[in-house]
């Protein structure tokens, strides 16, 4: 986590909203030789309630035996980045090299939760993105099918007691210098959100 308070995001809405636009997330756990981590999509939710953290990880992962056993997470999501060169800062001197990007980090207990409701929910989630294809349900395989599949997936709840992220898009830089980074980024979706961002 970057330490500057400046950038830091702990709206949970807005965190919410960039899960769901960025949705894999990195879950990490302490193991007990080395640290444990794999990607998964995650979905994020917080229906008149807490932030609820959902995601599935192979039944064979070390990873998911630490979580089974009682182990804390941590979920971190990247979103959207890009490097800065100081060149386009216009005319403010002395400058170096940055990255700005957007992320989240949340950590927690993990509860064990439904595999099949919870891939359900996935394919309802993302195969809407997909119209006008047909989606894209468990009714299309063979129930022995879904069920032998099933029993290889480990799905998982984290209700965060850390809840929070980076905004990094030059607010420690002048209007200037800014308008500068927007310009040399272009469509880039980095300087859509250093748009969207109230100064």
């Amino acid at each position: 986590m970057h330490p500057a308070p400046l950038f830091r995001e702990t709206d949970p809405e807005t965190l919410v909203a960039r899960i769901g636009a960025w949705p894999l997330g990195l879950v990490c756990a302490n193991g007990e030789v080395a640290p444990l981590a794999a990607h998964t999509p995650v979905l994020a939710d917080m229906d008149a309630g807490p932030v609820r953290l959902r995601f599935h990880l192979s039944a064979h992962n070390p990873l998911t035996r630490r979580l089974e056993a009682g182990a804390s997470a941590l979920i971190v999501f990247t979103g959207p980045d890009a490097y800065i060169s100081p060149d386009w800062y216009g005319p403010v001197p002395n400058q170096v090299p940055t990255w700005n990007y957007l992320s989240v980090e949340a950590e927690g207990a993990v509860q064990p939760t439904g595999a099949a409701a919870f891939l359900d929910d996935v394919s309802a989630r993302f195969e809407d993105a997909l119209a006008p294809k047909p989606p894209w349900t468990r009714a299309k395989m063979d129930p022995g099918s879904f069920d032998m599949m099933l029993r290889g997936i480990r799905a998982f709840e984290l209700t965060p007691v850390r809840f929070e992220g980076i905004t990094k898009l030059s607010q420690n830089k002048t209007t200037e210098a800014r308008a500068g980074v927007v310009e040399a980024l272009g469509a880039h979706p980095v300087a859509a959100a250093m748009r969207a961002l109230k100064p």
